[in-house]
């Protein structure tokens, strides 16, 4: 995806948290307080200190929300399919032209580094112009079925559109699924992350008044707000961006009424490393793949590496000398590459699953603890950590972590290799690093992943449908083939 500028980031001549300025929920066109009253403080996970408190909605809100979505359905559907694209466009410049706060936003409220996440605020813009190209590609088709008659279809939008996102990239997420079920005529409501939910509130601070009233809302909330919208009857369509376990409660959720779900969930990802690949690009991709820069924070993250014997010492001693390279520190800091974990709790966990791995056998090459610089003591941050000597039978090399944990495996049979790979629930992506070419095709088709990379890793590109395979999710993404089941086919007949 294109990358922004970094001198968009440096608009704001200070790192002072402006925005959002309001806090409240937005639906409806306007902002509203919680019906219950209840409003829940949001940290900055680098830090430590308070961001503000933000609205938390309850099933009472859910429900007014989702009326007045109805209402803004209705008129954005019978708009014509090219006034929505302008829109649409209108609102990525908007995007754009608040780039700046954006990216500090979404380092203070994630803990990732400034110019790691920048990039994202670029994409979500991109998002906009992306599916706005591709309203008059929802087209119909006709179907001979002989005699005086004239079939035809038409592909018309669900209606009201819920999308539940997770924190990892959360203005991304808003902006860019928010995008594909806009561009298709229906209405959406967005529920940010617990951890996460500031760029929501300033995306619809920033182009909410673009759309017609309901068109567009954003309800932070806890469990009760997305249980609510996944059972909510007029809520057509359910989106998540989660864990396994939160997809399998909102599937359930959503089986009350038959409504339609996209799910993108974890991965415990493979990369594959044939004696072949290139040391040096190879070492390069271990690192990017595992995206450390998220600290780990990423179902695409590739945490399990197997390097064939021939190169595994020399490309284990590579990817850990760059590791040991990368500045790790405050986020703040136009420097750092890595940053802090967003929460107590996955701090907890990353915590836990070292204890775990070296319980079993694993060997700790790098990291394994919390950084003991004392400034960095308020914060969540662990340094990243790698294991060698993993096997397929240790939890971390079975198990998302959503941490910087890296697992390093060792093979030699290549049937023994894919009977290894391919055994977990999981299927999201995979990483194949070879200099042959039928290797490489051999290699992609035998993967049980649904979005592999070959001599690369980490990267999307619009246009290519991102989903995974097994419990990795449902559902295909940042592509027409989002837009499209974001739709409904009619079928007409009529007799002439």
């Amino acid at each position: 995806m294109k990358q922004l500028n970094t001198l968009a980031v440096e608009q704001v001549p200070d790192f002072k948290i402006l925005p959002p300025t309001r806090r409240d929920l937005y639906y409806g066109g306007g902002w509203h307080a919680p019906l219950s009253r209840d409003f829940t403080e949001v940290l900055n996970p680098a830090t430590g200190e308070g961001l503000g408190a933000v609205a938390w909605a309850g099933a009472a809100d859910v429900e007014r929300a989702v009326a007045a979505a109805q209402g803004g359905f209705v008129r954005w559907r019978d708009m014509a399919p090219l006034e929505r694209a302008t829109i649409m466009k209108q609102a990525a410049a908007a995007i754009r032209r608040h780039a700046g706060e954006l990216a500090r936003l979404e380092t203070a409220d994630s803990g990732v580094p400034c110019q790691r996440i920048a990039p994202d605020v670029e994409s979500g813009a991109l998002a906009f112009e992306y599916f706005a190209g591709l309203v008059t590609e929802l087209k119909g088709t006709t179907i001979p079925v002989g005699g005086k008659n004239l079939n035809y279809t038409l592909r018309e939008p669900l209606g009201v559109i819920a999308r539940i996102n997770a924190f990892n990239h959360p203005f991304l997420f808003a902006a860019q699924h928010a995008a594909a079920a806009l561009a298709a005529g229906n209405s959406v409501i967005v529920k940010p992350a617990e951890q996460t939910p500031l760029s929501s509130l300033y995306l619809a601070e920033v182009i909410g008044s673009l759309f017609p009233a309901g068109v567009l809302s954003v309800l932070p909330g806890g469990r009760l707000c997305g249980e609510a919208l996944a059972m909510h009857p007029k809520v057509a369509k359910v989106g998540l961006i989660g864990s396994l376990a939160t997809g399998k409660a909102i599937l359930a959720a959503a089986a009350h009424t038959l409504k339609k779900v996209s799910l993108e969930l974890g991965g415990k990802n493979a990369l594959i490393a044939y004696p072949d690949a290139d040391r040096t690009n190879l070492s390069a991709g271990i690192v990017k793949g595992m995206n450390f820069a998220f600290l780990g924070q990423s179902c695409g993250s590739t945490s399990r590496v197997f390097l064939h014997e021939d190169i595994h010492d020399e490309v284990l001693e590579r990817v850990v000398q760059a590791v040991r390279t990368m500045k790790f520190g405050d986020p703040r800091d136009p420097a750092t590459e890595m940053g802090s974990l967003v929460s107590q709790a996955q701090l907890d966990k990353v915590s836990h699953y070292v204890e775990l791995a070296l319980g079993e056998g694993a060997r700790l090459v790098l990291g394994g603890s919390r950084p003991p610089d004392p400034q960095l003591a308020k914060g969540f941050y662990f340094e990243p950590t790698i294991f060698a000597d993993v096997t397929t039978r240790m939890r971390i090399a079975r198990e998302e972590v959503f941490g910087p944990i890296l697992s390093i495996l060792k093979w030699r049979d290549e049937e023994e290799l894919f009977t290894a790979v391919n055994e977990l629930d999981y299927g999201l992506s995979a990483s194949i690093w070879t200099s042959d070419l039928l290797t490489a095709h051999r290699a992609a088709a035998r993967v049980e992943a649904g979005y592999v990379w070959v001599n690369g890793a980490g990267a999307h590109y619009y246009g290519a449908p991102f989903g995974g395979y097994k419990q990795s999710g449902l559902g295909r993404e940042e592509s027409i083939e989002e837009l499209i089941d974001n739709t409904q086919v009619k079928n007409v007949n009529i007799s002439l």
